[in-house]
């Protein structure tokens, strides 16, 4: 019986299952991410994940025992090089697991193990986010204190009195002219009437 025994053997000896992580460990450090099994991927974790807390401190002991874990010096390079330049800000949590699906042969399930900061897509998704949250509420504010539509009611309704002042002053020059215009041929008319009068008179007398 096995109770109390928390590790995966994953179907493998000790020295078998000792190799297999120190090649995917180093597999994972030197190109960022790897597709395996989630049973893998669960160790592989357990397994790195102590080796780069231990490489933000650069030392010769250090180096050594990291040495031990992944046999390969390209490997320790980029370790104490590359990925603490990056990951070495973080408390933990330097390894990020996606899964894939499933495997079509013995329906295993698969995913991808990866460097938390080396995803390039996933940080360029998450920068516009922020930046177009941070737009909409400047936006919305900028658009309730200002009061645009009062200005244009203003202006109408000052130029209306001023056309209709316009009218009611015209109309009555208007009609005046109208009047003098009328009452002028009159007063002619009178006036040529008042000699054709006294020519009959003194036609009569005449004869």
């Amino acid at each position: 019986m096995r109770h109390g025994k928390k590790i995966n053997h994953l179907g493998r000896t000790a020295s078998h299952r000792k190799a297999m992580l120190s090649n995917m460990g180093t597999s994972l450090i030197l190109h960022k991410r790897i597709s395996t099994t989630l049973a893998k991927a669960k160790e592989l974790k357990k397994f790195v994940e102590p080796l780069v807390t231990r490489a933000k401190e650069d030392t010769t002991h250090n180096r050594r025992i990291a040495f031990s874990y992944l046999k390969s010096k390209e490997a320790i390079k980029a370790l104490f090089g590359e990925v603490i330049e990056k990951v070495g800000t973080r408390p933990g949590g330097y390894t990020r697991i996606i899964k894939t699906g499933f495997r079509l042969g013995d329906n295993a399930e698969m995913c991808i193990i990866e460097l938390v900061d080396f995803n390039e897509l996933m940080l360029k998704d998450a920068a516009p986010a922020k930046k177009t949250t941070r737009r909409s509420r400047r936006s919305t504010g900028t658009a309730a204190s200002t009061p645009a539509p009062a200005a244009p009611q203003a202006v109408v309704v000052e130029e209306t009195p001023a056309v209709e002042a316009e009218i009611s002053e015209g109309t009555p020059v208007a009609e005046a002219e109208v009047v003098e215009e009328s009452s002028a041929p009159v007063a002619e008319a009178a006036t040529e009437e008042t000699p054709t009068a006294e020519t009959s008179d003194e036609e009569t007398e005449e004869k």
